[in-house]
C-alpha cells in the first residue's frame, strides 16, 4: 500500500507525535508510541473530521485516532477497506494467462501457491504465458533456464525459500538469472517460507551455454 505520514496519534490514553505507516497487511506506528496492528483485525474504521479512527488490539478495545487531515484520512480509509490482491492476481495467473509449473523436487507444493495456480495451469509449452519454477537448491537453476529456453514466453517466476539461510538465496538467483539475460522486475511473498521474483528474458543466451553451466 505504501503510505507514510508524520502525525499526532491518540492510542488509548496516550497522545504523541509519531510516524504512521500503512503497509500491505499492517498499520505501524513509530516514534513516541510504537504499535503494529494487522489490518484484518482493525474494527470500526472511519473518518471523523481530520482523524482516521479505529479500534485495535485483540479485543478491539484500544481506541486509535490518527490526525492525518481530512483528505489523507479518506485516502487511508479507502486503502484499508480495499481487499488486498490475491496471490494469483500478484502472479498474473489465470485461465486466460496460464502458467506452466516445474518443481518442487523436494516435498509437496506450498498450499498457498497451489491455490493461486489452481485456475491457471497448463502443461503445453506453447500455451503457457509464463513459467513458475519452484527451486529447492541452487543446482536446479541451470535446469530451469534450460527448460525455459524451449518455451515461447519470456517470463519466469522463480519461487524459492526466503530468509538469511535460504538456498538458493536471492543473490544466487539474481546473479544467475542476470548472467543468462534476465531482468527482475517484481517480487511477491508466497508464504511464510517462500518468496517469488519475476524475471523477463531480454537477451537469450545460446542453449549450449545454459546447459554447460
Amino acid at each position: 500500500m505504501g503510505r507514510e505520514a508524520s502525525c499526532t496519534a491518540r492510542v488509548g490514553a496516550e497522545t504523541e507525535e509519531v510516524t504512521a505507516l500503512l503497509e500491505s497487511t499492517t498499520v505501524v506506528l513509530r516514534g513516541a508510541i510504537k504499535r503494529k496492528w494487522d489490518i484484518a483485525a482493525l474494527q470500526n474504521l472511519r473518518v471523523e473530521g481530520e482523524e482516521l479512527r479505529f479500534e485495535a488490539d485483540e479485543n478491539g478495545e484500544e481506541a486509535v485516532a490518527l490526525v492525518l487531515g481530512e483528505k489523507e484520512s479518506a485516502k487511508w480509509l479507502k486503502k484499508l477497506q480495499t481487499p488486498p490482491p490475491t496471490l494469483a492476481a500478484k502472479l498474473g495467473v489465470s485461465a486466460d494467462n496460464p502458467a506452466l509449473l516445474i518443481g518442487p523436487t523436494v516435498g509437496t507444493l506450498d498450499p498457498a501457491l497451489a491455490e493461486a495456480l489452481a485456475g491457471g495451469i497448463t502443461t503445453n509449452l506453447r500455451e503457457a504465458r509464463m513459467l513458475v519454477a519452484v527451486l529447492s537448491n541452487p543446482s536446479e537453476l541451470p535446469r530451469m533456464a534450460e527448460f525455459h529456453a524451449d518455451m515461447i514466453c519470456k517470463t519466469v517466476w522463480v519461487v524459492h525459500p526466503k530468509g538469511p539461510e535460504a538456498s538458493p538465496s536471492d543473490t544466487e538467483v539474481r546473479l544467475a538469472m542476470r548472467n543468462w539475460g534476465y531482468v527482475d522486475n517484481k517480487t511477491s511473498a508466497v508464504s511464510d517460507k517462500l518468496t517469488a521474483t519475476r524475471y523477463v528474458l531480454t537477451q537469450p543466451p545460446a542453449k549450449k551455454r545454459v546447459r554447460n553451466r
